[in-house]
């Protein structure tokens, strides 16, 4: 028997459901969005990087202390002055960027910017970039005012803004007493903080306080020996105590430390050449000039691998040269300095000692014009012996007298009254100059008195000398004995 399986008498009729019909229309309209959203480029694929990925603040801070060791301080621009590679400053300000509130970040964004001071060219350049380190120390000390960190690197930064180049003798001790004061309270706040220290013995340095400076670095010293700032305020300390031998071995362990700061070694050059200065022996005198040499052909290659458009470097081989007697040769490496800087009116006075030195007295009247009165881009010119394809003429504002510039006024006047005649009258000049040593108050130097007889003896065959010098009068002779070459003076 066959039995069938059972139909169902109702048949139930499909049915659309509204509501899958309006999910289907979304997803539909989604999907279209979302292409044209990916061909118009306002959504991004998923897994792509993103073209500006997030640094963190270390990142950039393990970025500056490398540039610092390497002596990229600053950024490096080429001859458009397009950045081509960011210094450790830089870095430092990006990393404040992304953490601002971090008050260690600009503490060694301060101490970075004070000694990238050291790297700059003219006065106005290293006052701005010492304000700035100023500024941002005082930023640290704001975010931490209980870190002792943050107030040795201010002090530092105080310290090295009292330079009596670019302030006045009131602003000196401003900034000197502003910055022991800060460097008390950093001790204060960590006894062994060991930049404290040394800072503080450079800040009693510069106020002569040479006992206590030499007896906080060496506290610095046996605390951390690792630092290159211990071993540059020890060499410092050194050098004011006429132990030169002493910081020339403390530069070379700052050098060890970071072999890439230029002035690390125009200071260690200086330093040789000081004790070349003082030996009696010619041969070991030449071999202490060779080395000082040698350190400052290291500033200049450093700079040039750099980029740094540094002439200390090279005014600093000149002198050298000098007081070796090779008075071509100097005046070459001072040419080199007016490339750098062809506006500077004490390059010129350089120029002009150098030319009297090596007797080619009109051409030291030329740069002297231009060192005392100042001169017109030709002059500028014919100052410096001529301008090269390297050479750039420019306006030069005369310097004033000052104690750092009499003996330019004292070479200049002797040299128009010797050079003086009917065709090339010099007299009326010599005598001005002469007039303006005389009311000054820097004319107490035996030397620069006789000078000035001999001038309006010269010049005024109605002089009379009311008080006949003892001196011997320095006119035209070499000045060797007169103008001083400070021997500390990179």
């Amino acid at each position: 028997m066959n039995v069938y399986k059972k139909r169902a008498i109702f048949t139930r009729r499909n049915e659309s459901n509204v509501y899958r019909m309006f999910f289907w229309v979304i997803l539909i309209l989604g999907g279209i969005w979302l292409i044209r959203g990916v061909q118009r480029g306002d959504v991004k694929p998923l897994f792509q990087p993103t073209s500006t990925p997030t640094r963190l603040a270390q990142s950039y801070a393990l970025e500056g202390d490398a540039k610092f060791i390497s002596g990229q301080l600053d950024d490096i621009k080429d001859a458009d002055g397009n950045v081509k590679s960011t210094g450790a400053i830089t870095a430092y300000r990006e990393a404040a960027k992304v953490d601002p509130t971090n008050a260690k970040l600009m503490a060694d964004l301060a101490r970075i910017q004070v000694y990238s001071s050291a790297l700059k060219v003219g006065d106005v350049e290293i006052k701005t970039r010492l304000a700035e380190a100023l500024e941002s120390a005082q930023r640290a000390v704001e975010l931490d005012p209980d870190s002792s960190y943050t107030h040795a690197v201010y002090a530092f930064a105080l310290d090295w803004n009292a330079n009596p180049s670019l302030v006045d003798e009131e602003g000196v001790q401003k900034f000197l007493n502003d910055a022991e004061t800060e460097a008390s309270r950093a001790i204060l706040l960590d006894n062994t903080n060991t930049l404290a220290l040394a800072f503080y013995a450079e800040i009693l340095t510069d106020q002569q306080k040479w006992a206590q400076g030499k007896s906080y670095i060496e506290q610095a010293l046996q605390s951390d020996s690792s630092l290159m700032d211990v071993h540059r305020v020890h060499a410092y300390v050194l050098e004011t105590q006429a132990d030169y031998t002493g910081a020339i071995e403390a530069y070379d362990k700052a050098i060890a430390i970071t072999p890439n700061l230029s002035f690390l070694y125009l200071r260690a050059g200086a330093n040789y050449r000081r004790l070349a200065f003082g030996s009696p022996n010619e041969q070991v005198q030449e071999g202490l000039f060779e080395k000082s040499l040698e350190y400052f052909a290291s500033s200049a290659r450093i700079n040039e691998q750099l980029g740094i458009q540094d002439p200390q470097p090279y005014l600093s081989i000149a002198r050298t040269y000098s007081q070796m007697g090779q008075f071509f040769i100097a005046i070459r490496n001072v040419q080199k300095t007016i490339e750098f800087q062809p506006d500077k009116a004490e390059f010129y006075g350089e120029l002009g000692v150098l030319y009297h030195k090596n007797r080619n007295y009109e051409t030291g009247i030329l740069a002297f014009e231009c060192a005392i009165r100042g001169c017109d881009p030709d002059k500028s010119c014919l100052g410096r012996g001529g301008c090269g394809d390297a050479d750039t003429p420019a306006q030069v504002i005369g310097l004033p007298l000052t104690a750092s510039t009499i003996y330019y006024y004292d070479i200049y006047a002797s040299e128009l009254a010797a050079l003086d005649t009917p065709k090339s009258p010099h007299c009326s000049e010599a005598l001005e100059i002469a007039q303006i040593i005389a009311d000054s108050d820097f004319d107490s130097d035996p030397n620069i008195a006789a000078d000035i007889v001999v001038v309006r003896n010269l010049c005024d065959p109605n002089f009379v000398d009311p008080n006949p010098p003892t001196a011997t009068p320095t006119l035209i002779p070499t000045l060797d004995a007169t103008i001083p070459t400070s021997t500390l003076i990179p």
